[in-house]
């Protein structure tokens, strides 16, 4: 392929990730999203000014979650090349442009790495895994500890039932925590698999972080989990500032876990978001259109905007860059 070639080539693709982004933006926000319009409804009984500060409290805090993952980002490439902290914000916002139109957010990956040198991307794949295996350990944590409590306070269910959950639920977490700190493990039984190992280049980053390392990723992790967790306080005391504060938050870890768990489109995903809210907060409140509202408008905070901001650099990808 010539040189004009790959230029129009070049072109031609980012046009189709703008395209593709902005189609699905526009079908799923701009079109049918009454959830906002419920919010809106529900906040305008609200002191205008504490609406206000709330808002923006939760756009700072996004921002504040994105900039932790940024760092995370720069951090994981340093075994990979050097970055700086502009580049990594970049190729996060940039890389929620291409996850909202592909499933489970996979497109994130393919738009972090192409901010690597080429030669470097198949690799930055692998390290942004680690990355996502350490968001996956607090997730997990946090989210079975409170679902612990959830079953305990609101399903009575029978004891030995219930002590078998937890013992083997602990187990589980105590398996996940160490196959993390050892994830060199993971190397050596993709190693064991005849038809991977060919591409042992490729996947052996990831046994090159040391366990203080991987100690730094996952307090990243930590940060990020507690920021947007924090976001839906903030939303959700807004709205319904009746429910108690430990009952709403070790509900929302329950959501956020089980939210991480289920498969997903980002711009499919408000629908299951708001199923699965519906139907957890049941249990602390029966005002579920605000339930609903709150969890749409951190959708948008947090996942629609941030893909918007993505696609300015989108025009930055180089896709046939070799460099070393």
């Amino acid at each position: 392929m010539t040189a004009a070639a790959k230029k129009i080539f070049s072109y031609l693709l980012k046009a189709g990730i703008l395209v593709l982004a902005f189609l699905f933006i526009y079908n799923k926000f701009l079109t049918k999203n009454d959830s906002l319009k419920q919010f809106e409804a529900l906040t305008a009984v609200i002191s205008r000014n504490q609406v206000i500060f709330t808002l923006s409290a939760v756009v700072l805090l996004m921002v504040l979650n994105w900039f932790l993952e940024s760092l995370k980002w720069q951090y994981l490439a340093k075994k990979l090349t050097t970055i700086s902290v502009w580049v990594a914000i970049e190729a996060v916002f940039c890389g929620l442009t291409w996850a909202v139109f592909t499933p489970n957010r996979i497109g994130e990956y393919g738009g972090r790495v192409m901010f690597l040198p080429n030669r470097k991307r198949v690799h930055g794949v692998f390290a942004m895994a680690v990355g996502a295996f350490a968001q996956n350990v607090i997730t997990n944590t946090v989210g079975i500890l409170a679902s612990l409590w959830f079953i305990y306070y609101f399903l009575n269910l029978n004891f030995w039932l219930y002590l078998g959950i937890t013992v083997l639920s602990l187990a589980f977490l105590g398996l996940l925590l160490v196959f993390y700190l050892n994830i060199k493990w993971l190397v050596a039984l993709l190693d064991r698999i005849r038809f991977l190992k060919k591409y042992h280049r490729f996947f052996e980053i990831m046994g090159r972080y040391n366990r203080d390392e991987l100690l730094i990723v996952i307090g990243y992790s930590l940060a990020r989990f507690f920021v947007f967790s924090f976001q839906y306080y903030l939303v959700i005391d807004l709205l319904l500032p009746d429910i108690a504060f430990f009952s709403m938050m070790m509900t929302v870890f329950v959501f956020i876990f089980i939210q991480s768990a289920l498969p997903s489109l980002d711009l499919l995903d408000i629908g299951v978001r708001s199923f699965t809210a519906m139907h957890l907060f049941l249990y602390v409140t029966n005002q579920q259109i605000a339930i609903i509202a709150a969890v749409s408008s951190i959708w948008l905070v947090n996942l629609i905007i941030p893909a918007i901001i993505g696609s300015v650099f989108v025009f930055k990808l180089k896709f046939f860059d070799r460099t070393a």
